[in-house]
């Protein structure tokens, strides 16, 4: 439905990272080239618990959909669902995943997902690193001034550069790269 646009003449890829929820959704869009990272964006979708859950997704599709149009990511990464206690919320989550999938599918851009422990080591390079060596590493990798907040934002944001740094570990051993 929406092709595909990339950027020509452009060294490096663009890769859009998504923390998938229903209240926040983060993202972080980053321009990764020559095993650097420079961010274009971040922040979050937010809804609000009045809404019906039909009209929460609306507007993360919506959302989201202006984001891919404004900036016109190439890969698109998404952490993968991880719930150990609380069963209740993976249905709604779930569902906004599926939201990120579908606006990423509809621009026919290749999606990669990651599950925690695969963000964690490919940002901070240990599978058990706590949130605070995470955003460490992504203000760090990002040479941002401070920490991205809210949390979700951050979040996406290592989810990107686990991305970028996945490929760059792939194309090492032989796999496919960022083309």
């Amino acid at each position: 439905m929406f092709p595909s646009t990339g950027i020509t003449g452009c060294d490096g890829v663009i890769i859009m990272g998504i923390d998938p929820g229903t209240a926040l959704m983060g993202y972080g869009i980053v321009h990764y080239s020559s095993n650097h990272f420079k961010p274009l964006t971040y922040g979050v979708l937010r809804t609000y618990k009045g809404e019906g859950p039909g009209q929460r997704l609306k507007i993360l599709f919506e959302g989201l959909n202006r984001l891919m149009e404004e900036h016109r990511p190439e890969h698109v990464a998404v952490e993968a669902l991880f719930f150990n206690k609380n069963i209740t919320t993976a249905l709604p989550v779930g569902q906004a995943r599926g939201v990120a999938l579908l606006s990423a599918a509809l621009r026919e851009l290749p999606i990669f997902e990651y599950t925690p422990l695969q963000v964690k080591q490919g940002v901070v390079g240990y599978g058990r690193a706590d949130k605070s060596q995470i955003q460490f590493m992504v203000r760090a990798i990002l040479n941002l001034k401070e920490i991205p907040k809210p949390d979700d934002a951050a979040d996406a944001l290592a989810v990107a550069i686990c991305h970028g740094n996945s490929v760059i570990m792939n194309q090492k051993i032989g796999g496919v790269g960022l083309d």
